[in-house]
């Protein structure tokens, strides 16, 4: 075994090693240079929220509260898989209902098995990772080759006047993401003092909600919890984006844009601070999750004959840090700004830190859950809070 530095020893005591390398194998260590970066991250957005923000428990919680395991070319959570093809690897994601439905048409047949993985394995060594990735884009199936992504640091436009600099205390924050990375960027936020209102859809709630819920907990437990349709109670929503401080959207721009909530249709409001974050830089409508967005950045392990998955889904919560990191010093600033960041494009980032030697002699025991946090709230449970919050609002800004 090798020796190696303070960052591997971290980057083992914290979870991510046993999260990283061939299931039958060692942990693996070669990415301990992205803990170390994360954690400097992590103390700058402390000193910007006054807050104490633990870059190890944000990377491998989840995996603790769900008790995950490394397994190679199969992502810790068990919805993405590590495929080879013809020319390289990709990554495919099948988690959610329409993923699925959606393989026959992938592998152009009529039906599949249960279990569709070998077939998709079979599939895929016969074609380019482009070919692969092109198609589950069409039927709306997150793909990604590997290392496909370049870094891609935040984009920041103009989006209406600035205000006076300021903290976060009393901040009213519009939540309409979902899943992590929006979330973990929001919970942040809460930690810090403002008042976080977790947007949700009837018809489609966060997808995390329906899964762990302790892991929905921990995302959302500071938050208010404000159901409505997007489509019938438009206007209501528009009325909550006018008063808001900060908006995180999670979802695809076009989502937004064609209900008439983007931030060009909402009254402006002086250092409003618009946050857009996607699964890639060039291409906002491509859907992406967190372990293929890792995948698309070259944020992987190593393994003798290839890569392996690299923590759990573990662009999700880089992006919600450099998020959260984006909109302190966005607020330093006066706001009054658009800040758009992709997943892929930070994974791309993380991933050109250098690498360590996979083996190391340090101790690599699983990642332990968050402390105890606060059960979120119902679907829709603070509806008449939040609209006397937002009616509030609007009066003392008449």
């Amino acid at each position: 075994m090798v020796q190696v530095s303070n960052a591997a020893s971290r980057w083992g005591s914290s979870g991510l090693a046993w999260l990283t390398g061939l299931p039958g194998g060692a942990p693996d260590f070669s990415r301990a240079e992205v803990l170390a970066r994360a954690e400097q991250v992590a103390t700058a957005l402390g000193g910007h929220l006054g807050i104490t923000v633990d870059a190890a428990m944000l990377l491998a919680g989840r995996a603790g509260l769900l008790g995950l395991s490394r397994a190679g070319r199969i992502s810790a959570g068990g919805g993405t898989r590590l495929l080879s093809a013809r020319d390289g690897w990709c990554a495919l994601t099948l988690s959610r209902p329409d993923d699925i439905a959606a393989v026959p048409a992938l592998l152009e047949v009529d039906e599949v098995p249960a279990d569709p993985w070998p077939m998709l394995q079979r599939w895929a060594a016969t074609c380019l990772v482009s070919a692969i990735t092109e198609r589950a884009s069409l039927l709306d199936v997150p793909a990604a080759g590997l290392g496909e992504a370049a870094d891609a640091p935040r984009r920041v436009e103009r989006l209406g006047s600035a205000g006076a600099a300021r903290g976060t205390e009393g901040l009213l924050v519009a939540d309409l993401s979902s899943m992590w990375a929006g979330p973990l960027c929001g919970q942040l936020l809460a930690h810090a003092g403002a008042t976080v209102v977790k947007v949700e859809s009837p018809q489609r709630p966060d997808g995390t909600r329906a899964g762990n819920r302790e892991f929905f907990d921990w995302m959302n437990g500071e938050k208010l919890s404000y159901c409505l349709d997007f489509e019938g109670q438009a206007d209501e929503l528009r009325e909550l984006l006018g008063v808001a401080d900060i908006v995180i959207e999670g979802s695809r721009p076009a989502a937004l844009t064609r209900r008439g909530l983007g931030p060009d249709h909402i009254v402006p409001r002086a250092g409003r601070i618009w946050l857009r974050i996607s699964g890639y830089d060039q291409n906002p409508g491509r859907p992406a999750f967190g372990d293929d967005a890792a995948v698309a950045g070259g944020l992987v392990g190593v393994a003798a004959d290839g890569p392996v998955f690299c923590g759990d889904a573990i662009a999700d919560p880089l992006t919600g840090l450099q998020a959260a990191v984006a909109v302190a010093e966005s607020l330093a600033r006066g706001g009054g700004e658009l800040i758009q960041l992709s997943m892929a494009g930070i994974a791309a980032g993380y991933a050109a830190l250098p690498s360590a030697p996979s083996a190391s002699d340090c101790p690599a025991p699983p990642p332990q859950p968050p402390p105890s946090h606060r059960r979120a709230a119902e679907l829709g449970a603070d509806n008449d809070g939040v609209r006397r919050l937002v009616s509030e609002r609007r009066l003392r800004s008449c």
